[in-house]
């Protein structure tokens, strides 16, 4: 145990599996995006299906319950190895060998996921469910979808929010992996290979939806 509790182990198992977790919302969430391309009415279905009623609504909580305690840890382990490197960290060196660009700046790039989310959730979180636990009519959620990315500077803030989730996201998959065992020599590379694979694939789905309402419809 450690001074504030917690291990360093506890704190990265508990930063691996809300990550998971965030991983497999952000999954479902992309392939619902995408749904909003192949059928209007599909996902106006989906969005009343998760609009207030308390399946959605414990799931909402749920899913804030793991963001929170995967930026406060990240946070918190991110501070520790700064104390940890003390004097070292006013060296000028270069990036270790084998250490990707990516995990270097895991919390700067953090950082801008969470600003983006913060907008994202203004955009439509607040407007559609939000609004209806409050008792207003939530905006139609293509409607919603059409007038953000009818914006050029929304669309484009989105693409490059969207790049900084799959630096995101493509080290926190390899990470996940890392933290159940498959962090030996043979599966260093190919697990940062899926990583990177699997976070494009959803990183594409919801820049599909960006550039298809932005630049075809």
């Amino acid at each position: 145990m450690g001074k504030n509790g917690l291990s360093s182990i506890t704190k990265k198992l508990i930063m691996a599996i809300s990550g998971a977790g965030l991983v497999l919302f952000m999954l479902f969430h992309g392939a619902m995006n995408v749904v909003s391309i192949i059928s209007q009415d599909g996902y106006r279905w989906i969005c009343e299906f998760l609009g207030a009623n308390w399946y959605a609504l414990v799931g909402t909580m749920g899913l804030a319950a793991l963001m929170a305690l995967h930026f406060i840890y990240a946070f918190v382990l991110s501070y520790q190895n700064y104390k940890a490197r003390g004097r070292q960290r006013y060296a000028v060196n270069e990036r270790p060998e084998g250490v990707s660009w990516a995990s270097k700046n895991m919390l700067a790039i953090g950082v801008v996921v969470l600003f983006g989310l913060v907008f994202h959730l203004y955009d439509f979180w607040a407007k559609m469910q939000l609004a209806e636990i409050r008792g207003n009519a939530p905006v139609d959620g293509i409607d919603q979808i059409k007038f953000i990315f009818s914006n050029n500077y929304f669309s484009i803030m989105y693409l490059l929010w969207l790049v900084a989730i799959w630096f995101h996201l493509s080290h926190g998959i390899a990470s996940v992996m890392q933290s159940i065992g498959w962090n030996n020599l043979v599966w260093k590379r190919r697990i940062e290979i899926l990583g990177s694979f699997f976070a494009a694939i959803i990183v594409m789905m919801f820049m599909s939806v960006v550039i298809y309402y932005w630049l075809i419809v």
